[in-house]
Formats: C-alpha cells, structure tokens, sequence
C-alpha cells in the first residue's frame, strides 16, 4: 500500500500560481522521473504504461487519487502538459470528471445521513480534486489555445468523436468532455459545502478552484461562442454565487473582463440576467452597475469604455428593472469625456423608456410617467452632445421608440422638430438618422382615429374648419348667452330685495308642473346634456386635428430641407433621402412630389456607393414603386392603364432639365423590361385618340414618354410612324404646336444618335429616309407653318433636327425650305432670285411640286395675319438653325467617311467590288447638292465609297473648306445670301426695332460665326456690343454661350475678348449670372481659355445672393482645385482683386478667402504665398487692406515666426512729411 499524500491546500495553490513546474512529484514513477529533463522521450506508450493503472485505481475507488503515486503522476503529467500528447490530456480530464461526480455522490449520501467523521476526508479529497481538475482545464484551454492560433482553419469541422487523438499532432474537439466537466462542478458546488469547509476562507478557497478555470474557459473567444459551454460555465458561476459567497469575487471577475476582454461585454450581461431571473440574486448587477458609474477611464484606453459600454447597453436591454435602479448613479456617465459610454447612457435610456411603456395598468404609476418624462427630457439634451455618434444614437434610439404601441403624441411633435433640426448637422451620419427618423415617425403617426392615416394638409385642414363650424353651430348665439348687463350694478341691492320679497309670497302657485312640462323640462335637460356633450367631444376633436396639422407643417419643412440632400456627396444619405420622399408620397403630404421630382437628376450619378445598391439601382427601385407597381387585384389592362397614366403625369410641369433626366430613367427602365408593349399600346392609343375632348397635356405627355422610350428601342415609334403623321404634324399638332415639337423629337429616335454607335452592329441600324419620303415632306411643311406664336420656334428647331438626323440629304431638302420660306417673306422678290444655285434647282422643283398640296393651301389665308417682322424673326431662326446642323452633319460625315476607311482596310478588296457597282449606279440617278457645292457630297453613302484612294487629312481639309469658305462665302451657297442681312439687322437695332426679330438676328448671327472664322472676325465687334448695351436678358444669355462655343471653334479670336464673358458675371440679371457661370466653368476646367487673373470675379459668386450661383461657384472651385495646383496659382490675384472691391463686405470676403485657403494644403504652397501676402503689410494703404492680408496670413499655415511678429505690431498709421 501506497503513502498517503500529505496535500495542502493553500501550498499547492501557492506553488501553481507562482510556477506549476516546480511543484515536486517524489512519488512519480522512475519512469517517467527519468523523462523530466528530457520531454521527447515521453512517449504515449510510455505514459500508457504508467497512467492506466492509476485510471484503474481511481475508477474503482475516487479516494484512491490520496495515494502519493497515483496523484504525483497525474501531478507529473499535468507538469509536462505541452509535450504530452492530447490523448493523454483527454484521458486525464475524463479521469477526474468521473472521479468527482462519484465522489460528489459519495459525499451527498453521507451528508444525508449525517456523517460527520468522514467529513474530514471528503474535505481533503475534494481539494485535491479540484486542484487536479483546475489545473487540468487550465492545460486543456492552454493547448486548444495554442492550435486556434496556429491552425484556425484545421481545428474546425472535428466532432467530439475525434477526441482521443492516435498521437501528438491528433485534433482533438474538447468541447464536449468539458460540458461534462462544467456540469459535474456544478453538481459538487450543489452540496452542502458549508458542512464539509466550515471557515469561510476554506470555503472560498474551495469554491475558487471550480470558479478559476471557468473564468480561463471564459476568455476564449470561441468558447464563449459555443452556448452549451456558456450555459454551463454560467452555471457553475450562479451557483458559486447563490449559495458559496462568491459573489465579491465574481464582482472583481467582471470588472476585470469588461476591461479585459471585449468579447465578454454581452456574456457578463447574459449571465447577471440569468442570476438575477433564475437564481433570484439581483443584487449583484446592482453592485457591478454601482461600481461601473464611479469608474474613470484613462483618456488613452479606448478599449474599456467600449466593452462597458457595450455591456451597460446589453444589461438595460436584459434587465432594465435592475438597471432603473442605480440610474441616479450610473447618469454621472453622460458626463463622461468617453463618447461610448454617452452613447451606451443613451442607448439605456431607450430600453428604459421601452419597458416603462409595456408596463400594463396596474404597474403605471405616476413615478413611472415622471420616470418617462425625465428620460425623454435627457434624450432631448443629448441632441446637443458635441459628438455625431452620440447624436446619431439618440436618433436611432427615438426610430426604435417609435414602434412601440404608446405613441407618445406629445413627444412626437418635439421629436419631429428636433429631427428636422438635426437635417441642417454638418455631420452626414446625423442628417442621414434624421431623415430615417422623419419616415419612421410618419409611418407610425398617431393621427389614425377621425381622418384615416393619410396626411394631406389641405385636407385635414378643411377637417378643421368644419369642426370649428360645428362647435360654432353649437354654442348659442352672442345675444342669447348671459352677458353681465351694466345697468344691473347701478341698482340698489335692497330693491332687489324687496322686489324678491314682494314676489316670494306668490311662487309657490306653479311649482305643480303638468305631465307635459315635465317632459318638456327633462327633454329640454337631456338635449343640454347632449349638446355640451357633443361640444366637449368637439373640442377634444378640434385639438386633435390641431396638433396633427402641426406634424405635417413640420413634415413639410423637413421635406424642403431633404431636396436639399438629394444633392448630398454621401451616397447613403442621397439613397435614405429618396427612401423617404417614398414613405411620405404615399401619406400624401404636399412636398413629397417636389422631392420625388428632384430625385430625377441621380439618375446621372456615376459608379455605385460601397454602402450598398448603387444610387441610380435605387432610383429606378424608387419609382418602380411610386409608378409602376399597380394595386394587387389590377388585371393586365387595368395595370397598364395605370402605368400609362403614371407615366403621363411626371411629365406635367417639367422643366427641360427635368424631361432630359426623365428620358434617361424612362429609357434605362424600358432596356430593363419594365415597361411592356402593353403598357406602349395604352401611350398610343392616348396619342393617338381622334377625340378632342382629351387634353392637350395628357396628349403631349404621351408622345413625350413614347420618344424616352424610344431612345431604348427605336421601333416604338417605327411601328406607329402613321400616327405621328396624322396626329402630331396633322392637323392636332397644326393647332397645337407644342405637340407637334415633341412628335418630331419622337421621330428623331428613329435613327439612333451618333454617339450611340458604340456596338460594331449599330450602324446597320441608322436609318436614312429619301428626301420624299412622307415623313420629312411632313417635317419640312412643320416649318412652313405661318404663325406669330412663340412656340412656332421650338417646332422649326426640332423639325430641321429629325430632318438632319432621318434625311439621307438633309441640305438639299433644308435648301428648298429655305428658299420657300424666303419665298414667304419676301414675296416681291420672288422673281428677282429664281434660283441662287443654278442647275440644282431641278431637284428643288421636284420638291416644290411634292409641297405644293401641303403648305401652300394655308398661305394665302393667313399671309395677311402674320406680322412681316415675325416672318423674318422665323427666316432668320431658320438660317442659323441649319447653319449649325450644318456643321455637325459635316463631322458627322468626317466621322463615317473615317470609320469606312478603317472598314475597308480590315476587309478584303473583293468585299469593294459590290458596293461601288451600287453606288455609281445610284449616282447615276442623282445630281449634285441643292445649296452648297460640295457638301452633299460626302453625305452620299455612294459617293464616300467612292473616296477610298482619299487620304483622311485631305478629307479633314476639304470638310474645313467648305465650312471655312463656302457655308456662308461660296458663290453658289444658300447661307451666303444671308450672311450680311443678319449683320445689317443687328447692327440697325433702331430701324429694325422688333424685339423678336432683333433676339432672333443676335441668336442667328452667332450661330453663324460658329461656322467660319472669317465670318467670327468681321462680327466680333457687333456681337460683343450687343452682349453690353442689350437689354434682353435672353439675347445676353445666348450670346454668352455662343461666346463659350467660339472659344472652343475659334480660340485665338476669343482669348483676347474673355473680358466681356467675365462682365457677365456682374450682371444684373440672375439667369444671365448662371449661364455665364456655367459657361466660364466649362470652359476653364476643359483648359479652352487661358485664365489671367478674372478668377477673382468668379470667387465674388461665392457671395451671390442667388443660392443656386453661390453653389455653382463652389462647386466650380471644388474641381478646380484638383488640377495641378489650379488654385494655388491663382491664389495671389484673387486675393487682389477681391481685396480692391470696395463693394465687397468684410466679413463676405473673409468667408470667401477662407474656403480659397482651404485648398492650399501643402506646407510649402503655404508658406510661398505667405511670404508674398506678408510683403504687402507694410505697403497696406489703409486699415481694411492691412486687415485683409493679415486674416489671410491666419489662415495658411506659415509658421514663420518674423511674419506673425510683424501681425502682433498692427498696422501702423505713418503720417506723410509735408
């Protein structure tokens, strides 16, 4: 028989903390002694060979393990657990579980039946268990540990079965044994312990080897993850605390791991809710929190207050009846410097506020109300926090309360308030929660009861005034109510008296009321009863209506400042804007369609945001549910009816700029299957509708729609070209021009537009139509129409464009427009031009002929109408809009005459062959051009074949030509005729004094100098005259951008004159500010013209006192800044020029200088520009021009200590020598 062990306790413990290996194993087997210094020997045969007959011993009586042998060799083992083999680790663990749980039952019966001489024993082999057991587990946690560091990705996947490892590098899975570990503590801390460890400190000794290594178990992350291990290990903790004292001890374990270990932060809350709820000991989250609102924080530790941060929020959500509790102490924390922990205080009072409403009946309580009360009131405070993440917090805590079923009708309309406040925070995370908040307060509005749950102003406004007229109706007229009449003070009171009196003798007569009168007098009592009644009810009523037309006065004004977000750089504050403008279109408020058209122009936003879907995937979502997602019990026809009127409606109202972003969604969602060809066929049968009582916009709309979808698939309007016949340029579109202008954009579509043509097979595509074709007979009689309405101008415009883009030879058919309109206006002359083309004109009488049934028959019956100014206004509107198309349809055949060149050099010579055959033969059966000697030429499909032995710079060249010298010089040009006309009209604004006529002449002069350079020279200086002195604020917009178009056609002309473009910057007229605006900016960030110092005019835009152009300005600064240094350059001469203009505020030029200086970002651009500003203090002429360098100095950051010297003296007022 063995030695018994001598083992003590408190030395064992001592000896493991400071060093396990140096606990000595005299008893251990010479075997495995031997192998101490030398751990690679310890084979698993070897330690097999020792360790089993200890499992035996052990197995058939626990208190074996008091035998020196038996416990020095797992001693010996434990020592060395890094180099054993996991298997053996495993075999150990599963020794003492065992072992415990039959000692437990051992110790449990005896304690049953009161054995107290072998209590002694029990106490010494439980301790030598469970420091066995701990240190154990402590090995087991060490290695698993080690191999999730090592080999994340291998330990995974291995069940519990692959426990026993076969060697060292075995994976073993311990979770399991150490469940059954976790579970056989908890039933040895379940005994009677206090009978077996009578003082407290053995008892908590006792208790620290259980609780020990489940605080180690704790601190692994993927431990923690696992929920059956987690249980368990909260278990044995409960228990240690309930009935062992432990809880001082679990107190500091806490404390520690929220500093500790992030990953514990939930778990520590989990497990004091689980004390509290299941084991009924609150106390201890009491103390934890008391302890926690006195805790200070270093000012560099980030980790602690998160992870306290993180449990606070977790307990309150938990256990907020404990939490409620120490809020007196724990609101210290919204004093803390530590953002988290504010954020944490916030989040808690939101769990508060959550269970105080859930309380039923019986529970509420006025202190609960003013529990409530004060807690909304902190949230309210918090909205000043100067931290976003605090702020965004308590907008994501009222989102929350939100959906509870307490509405809290009155906080709502201050938290509405304060939302839309917060949609003005510079920070974007706090604008985007505050646009969140706003949908979520008008999708769970409390305004349910008398309306319904739609919120239309206008409506419950007349809600209102009806319940006002009600209770005026009810209440009694002024001259029945009882009015403290004057005269009664006048009288004496013994009168009244005596009066009483000398009636008192007789009253006594009528007080026997008949059966009648009695009824009569109840009747007339319960009808009181029920008309003060009702006027209470109505009262109520009225103020109920009050306070929810507040709500919606805020939803308005909020609703304005979310259109502003539309434009916001944060992609997911644009996307939380358009979801907002969803939810409240469909509670009807008035602004929602403001905002819902705004959103049109992100369908241009480039890229998509990593937030998540893309802003323009998102606008399409958007308005498929605004528009097109049709009421669910809609058939096929309904729902495209539906559509189709949808469809229609956004077009109402719509600024081109507008149209232009709605044509580009419309058409994406058409290439996106959206759009059926039902809900196509419903468009044209509304365009299409012989009735006149359908209105003009529904009409127009429709086509509209028709040519945005079109841009997708051509063949929408190639199908129903009959249509557009009859009805836009027919006799509907005769009388109402503005449909016949949107049923020739509609034609255009026909043919694809050039830079469309990416695809090698889209050319194939391009339609071109013979110049009799029905359509452009029809387009070319548009132009035709003798009319005064300013709308006539819009319809020619889009009618020569379809001619340009649908005609085979468009100028040969705008020749004969030309001379036929010229025809109209001056009918004298008729004879003395026959033809200014010579032999061409054959053609042109064919074309005459074709017109003459068409537009003729309405000449002589309105010549007389028009006004002979108003005919050459539209002559002269004609000229330029063909000179210009002129021009794109020359680059346009550079462009193709270029792309067949390329064509045929990848293609064999026999593939020539055909086409050259075809074409001469089509040569045959044509003349030369109708207006201009060579331009029809390249045009000619047939004639660019030809070309093949061209070089493409001889072809660049003689395209040059013919816009250089023969549009508007050529001996037999059309437009050469009208060259001086125009320039004679401008120049003789007096004689020729119409304002129509003179915009049209300025406007198509300009177009003409577009086209040659020569012709750009000679009227340089009438057009740069009548940009001065014009009145017309139109007439000055377009000649600014016809300005900015020389820049780019004839630069060297214009870069001496860009003086007059920046004037316009100071004009007095906003429309003409922006164009100019827009223009300079173009022209400057796509490097067109040289800037020299005028930058310092478009800096004064920053001030504008129109929003839009103080926008533009930074916006244009905000571009500039990232080309090469742009505004670093131009920095000195802005600040010049803005520091000479007297008319310029101080404080406006500072806050102008002061978002200049924030695009000098290098040290070195600072410190230059410093130097050269510093040079000007001591020339400084005045005090204003000293103070304006030296706030500019403060804002770069020189850091030269000579230059803030010279700041610090002043400026100093040197007085002249006489």
């Amino acid at each position: 028989m063995d030695d018994l062990v001598d083992f003590d306790i408190n030395d064992s413990l001592k000896y493991y903390s400071i060093d396990p290996s140096s606990i000595a194993t005299p008893a251990a087997p010479q075997e495995l002694a031997d192998c101490e210094h030398d751990p690679e020997s310890l084979t698993a045969a070897l330690i097999n060979r020792e360790l089993n007959p200890v499992v035996d011993a052990v197995a058939e009586n626990p208190d074996a393990i008091t035998r020196s042998s038996v416990f020095d060799t797992l001693q010996f083992l434990l020592k060395n657990s890094s180099q054993i083999p996991l298997a053996t680790l495993s075999k150990i663990l599963d020794l003492l579980v065992s072992a415990v749980s039959a000692q437990a039952d051992i110790i449990h019966s005896d304690l049953e039946v009161d054995e107290q001489e072998t209590l002694q024993q029990h106490k010494q082999i439980l301790e030598i268990y469970g420091f066995l057991l701990q240190w154990t587990i402590s090995a087991v946690e060490t290695r698993a540990l080690e191999k999730s560091a090592s080999e994340p990705a291998k330990g995974r996947g291995k069940g519990a079965k692959s426990k026993t490892g076969p060697n060292k590098d075995g994976h073993w899975d311990s979770s399991a044994q150490l469940e059954t570990a976790l579970d056989k503590m908890s039933k040895v801390l379940k005994l009677k312990l206090a009978r077996i460890f009578v003082t407290t400190s053995e008892r908590d000794t006792f208790v620290g080897l259980f609780t020990k290594p489940v605080y180690y178990v704790l601190e692994n992350e993927a431990r923690v993850k696992n929920t059956a291990i987690r249980m368990h290990c909260f278990r044995v903790l409960c228990i240690a605390v309930k009935h062992h004292g432990h809880a001082f001890g679990a107190q500091t374990a806490i404390n520690q791991n929220l500093s500790y270990f992030e990953h514990l932060s939930e778990p520590m809350a989990e497990f004091l809710q689980i004390l509290a709820e299941q084991y009924d000991y609150p106390q201890l989250t009491e103390e934890v929190l008391k302890e926690l609102s006195t805790k200070e924080f270093n000012s560099n530790d980030l980790k602690g207050p998160k992870s306290v941060s993180t449990f606070l929020t977790k307990i309150s959500e938990l256990t907020p009846h404990l939490v409620i509790k120490q809020m007196s102490q724990l609101a210290n924390l919204l004093e803390s410097e530590s953002y988290t922990l504010r954020c944490a205080m916030i989040e808690m009072l939101g769990n508060l506020i959550v269970m105080l409403s859930k309380q039923s009946g019986d529970e509420r309580s006025e202190l609960s109300k003013n529990h409530v009360d004060v807690f909304f009131d902190v949230l309210q405070e918090r909205m000043l926090d100067v931290n976003q993440y605090c702020r965004c917090r308590v907008l994501q805590v009222y989102v929350r309360l939100c959906d509870l079923e307490e509405k809290f009708p009155k906080r709502r309309q201050k938290i509405a308030g304060l939302a839309a406040q917060s949609l003005d925070d510079k920070s974007s995370n706090v604008r985007r929660n505050a646009i969140k908040l706003l949908g979520k307060l008008v999708s769970t509005h409390p305004f349910t009861v008398h309306g319904g749950e739609l919120l239309s102003h206008k409506e419950w406004t007349t809600r209102l005034e009806d319940t006002e007229a009600r209770i005026n109706a009810l209440k009694p007229p002024d001259e029945l109510k009882e009015k403290p009449a004057s005269d009664d003070q006048t009288v004496d009171e013994t009168l009244l008296q005596d009066a009483t009196q000398v009636e008192s003798a007789e009253p006594k007569q009528p007080q026997e009321m008949t059966d009648e009168e009695k009824a009569a007098a109840v009747k007339k009592m319960q009808e009181e009863a029920a008309t003060n009644q009702m006027l209470e009810f109505l009262q109520k009523t009225r103020k109920y209506y009050v306070e929810a037309l507040k709500f919606i006065e805020v939803l308005d004004y909020a609703a304005e400042l979310v259109t502003r977000l539309l434009s916001s750089k944060n992609k997911s504050e644009v996307i939380e804007a358009m979801d907002f403008f969803t939810i409240i279109d469909a509670y009807k408020i008035e602004n929602a369609r403001t905002g819902i058209r705004r959103m049109l122009r992100l369908i241009w936003t480039k890229g998509n945001s990593d937030e998540g879907k893309g802003v323009q995937t998102h606008l399409i979502e958007c308005y498929k549910g605004l528009f097109f997602d049709a009421p669910p019990n809609f058939n096929a026809n309904d729902t495209a009816n539906y559509i189709a009127k949808n469809m229609i409606s956004l077009t109402f109202g719509t600024t081109p700029a507008e149209l232009t972003s709605l044509e580009q969604l419309l058409s994406t969602m058409k290439k996106q299957g959206v759009v059926n060809d039902l809900v196509v066929q419903k468009l044209w049968q509304i365009y299409g509708i012989q009735r006149r009582d359908i209105s003009k916009t529904q009409r127009r709309g429709a086509i509209i729609v028709l040519g945005m979808l079109a841009l997708a698939e051509p063949d929408i309007i190639v199908q129903e070209m009959e249509t557009c016949l009859r009805i836009g340029l027919g006799d509907f579109g005769r009388r109402d021009l503005g449909l016949a202008r949107y049923t020739c954009i509609a034609l255009r579509r026909i043919s694809p537009p050039p830079g469309k043509k990416a695809a090698a097979s889209e050319p194939v595509k391009v339609v071109k139509l013979p110049n009799d074709h029905a359509i452009l007979v029809r387009l070319a009689a548009m132009t035709e129409i003798v009319s005064d309405n300013e709308d006539w101008f819009g319809v020619a415009e889009q009618a020569i464009s379809a001619i340009y883009v649908l005609a085979k030879h468009p100028d040969v058919l705008c020749s004969e427009i030309l001379r036929r309109k010229t025809k109209h206006v001056f009918p004298s002359q008729v004879l003395s031009r026959p033809t200014s083309s010579g032999s061409p004109a054959e053609e042109a009488d064919l074309m005459d002929v074709d017109e003459t049934p068409g537009a003729p028959t309405e000449e002589p019956a309105q010549l007389k109408k028009q006004n002979s100014a108003s005919a050459l206004s539209q002559l002269l509107f004609i000229v330029g809009h063909v000179a210009i198309k002129q021009i794109v349809h020359l680059e346009l055949c550079e462009q193709e005459f270029k792309r067949r060149k390329a064509e045929k050099e990848k293609t064999a010579a026999p593939s020539e062959s055909p086409a050259s055959v075809a074409t001469s033969a089509a040569k045959k059966g044509r003349k030369k051009g109708g207006n201009k000697e060579k331009t029809p030429a390249p045009e000619e499909a047939d004639e660019l074949d030809l070309m093949a032995g061209t070089t493409e710079d001889d072809f660049t060249e003689a395209i040059a030509h013919i816009r250089e010298r023969e549009l508007l010089f050529g001996p037999q040009s059309l437009l050469a005729n009208f060259g001086p006309m125009v320039s004679d009209i401008c120049a003789n604004n007096t004689s020729y004094n119409h304002p129509t006529l003179q915009a049209q002449a300025a406007l198509c002069l300009a177009k003409l100098m577009c086209v040659s350079s020569e012709y750009c020279e000679g009227n340089l200086g009438l057009l740069l005259t009548i940009l001065e002195r014009s009145k017309d604020a139109v007439v000055r917009s377009n000649l600014v951008v016809a300005l900015g178009d020389m820049a780019v056609c004839f630069n060297h002309l214009i870069d001496e004159n860009t003086d007059f473009l920046y004037r316009r910057l100071n004009d007095s007229d906003p429309s003409v500010k922006r164009t100019c605006l827009k223009t300079l900016t173009f022209l400057i960030l796509a490097g067109q013209v040289k800037v020299k110092g005028q930058l310092g005019e478009m800096a004064k835009c920053l001030e504008d006192n129109d929003k839009k152009i103080a926008d533009m300005a930074r916006m244009f600064f905000t571009d500039l800044a990232t080309k090469d240094n742009a505004v670093y350059n131009q920095f000195v001469d802005m600040f010049s020029v803005l520091s000479a203009d007297t008319g310029l505020d101080e404080d406006a030029f500072k806050r102008i200088v002061k978002f200049l200086a924030g695009f000098i970002e290098k040290d070195k651009h600072a410190k230059q520009l410093a130097n050269k500003l510093a040079a000007r203090l001591p020339r400084a002429e005045n005090e204003r021009q000293w103070n304006d360098v030296s706030y500019t100095l403060g804002l770069l950051q020189h850091k030269d200590e000579e230059i803030q010297k010279t700041i610090a003296e002043g400026f100093k007022v040197v007085q002249a020598a006489a």
